[in-house]
């Protein structure tokens, strides 16, 4: 998850789709879950950890290395079932497909948080730039493109804080679990999102909250060239936080993402948090680096998006 206040970048906690509200970047967790969303099974409060992106909370479920195993195995299994059926991409190749995207404007009771049609029709463009490596020659281009299937706009001014957010989204989600939805309100995060492998057990919510001042031409300083919600998709497609488990091997379960114990902030040129090899990579999509420094999926974040994929969207 993207905060945006004060900009150290928060740990996200990809859960089914839940903000939480943490201290700034180093201190201790204070979480506390929506009032609408109490006693909801999906719902997570993490452990002590850095802030959002942007200053606050998580912005996806936070996974233990353990529960990263697991997933993994298990998404290992569902290929190999696939792909003994004929479902999955042929070996050395990796799946692609159009991705429809649905956008709902959460507009308070005045219309407050509302955004053109023109920066919805940029957003598009943006994902499709970020997500076909169009911003370095370094990065992957991933196969993944999308196109704006829908938009619709509410005037409600719950909805448009973030509140009864479960409710709202499911009453609002469009498509199916090959969809991205999008939610475009007014919070003190970023975005949020949610994993592909927990569409199953909570279709309703599955998608992205995106703080609406961070589309491109927005208000959100250092935020607002349309990057949360490239980052907060990443996750949509299966990736974890460049810092993901910290300074350890397993980090992001990407192997040609260097290890960093934490998020950045800004564009820190050279930073190296992390005695394992490599600089940190600040610009890639999954840190937390400002708008302006991202530029780059890798490639084998563009594998595990593939995986990911087959596995649960395809």
């Amino acid at each position: 998850m993207r905060s945006f206040i004060t900009r150290p970048r928060a740990l996200a906690v990809v859960l089914a789709g839940t903000a939480l509200t943490l201290s700034p970047l180093g201190g201790s967790a204070m979480a506390k879950l929506p009032a609408d969303q109490v006693g909801n099974p999906a719902c997570f409060t993490p452990a002590d950890g850095p802030a959002a992106r942007g200053g606050h909370g998580a912005d996806h479920r936070e996974l233990s290395a353990a529960e990263q195993r697991a997933i993994d195995a298990k998404t290992a299994q569902i290929l190999k079932a696939k792909a003994a059926r004929g479902l999955a991409p042929a070996a050395g190749t990796l799946a692609s497909a159009s991705v429809p995207v649905y956008v709902h404007v959460m507009r308070s009771s005045t219309g407050a948080g509302d955004v053109t049609d023109t920066q919805i029709s940029q957003q598009i463009t943006e994902l499709n730039q970020d997500y076909a490596g169009g911003e370095s020659s370094q990065a992957a281009n991933t196969g993944f493109t999308f196109y704006l299937a829908g938009t619709d706009r509410f005037n409600n001014d719950q909805w448009h804080k973030d509140k009864q957010s479960t409710s709202y989204r499911s009453q609002t989600r469009k498509g199916g679990k090959n969809a991205l939805n999008i939610w475009l309100v007014d919070f003190s995060y970023l975005g949020i999102a949610t994993f592909p492998w927990d569409y199953a057990s909570n279709p309703s919510i599955d998608g992205i909250r995106v703080e609406y001042s961070s589309l491109p031409g927005g208000s959100a300083t250092n935020f607002n060239e349309g990057k949360t919600a490239s980052h907060e998709a990443g996750h949509w497609f299966g990736l974890y936080h460049t810092f993901q488990g910290g300074c350890t091997s397993t980090n992001d379960s990407v192997s040609d993402t260097p290890a960093q114990s934490s998020a950045s902030s800004g564009c820190p040129t050279g930073r190296d948090s992390c005695s394992l090899p490599g600089l940190d990579p600040i610009h890639n999509y999954m840190d937390y680096s400002y708008d302006s420094c991202y530029n780059q999926f890798t490639p084998g974040q563009s594998s595990r998006m593939s995986s990911m994929w087959t596995a649960y969207r395809a």
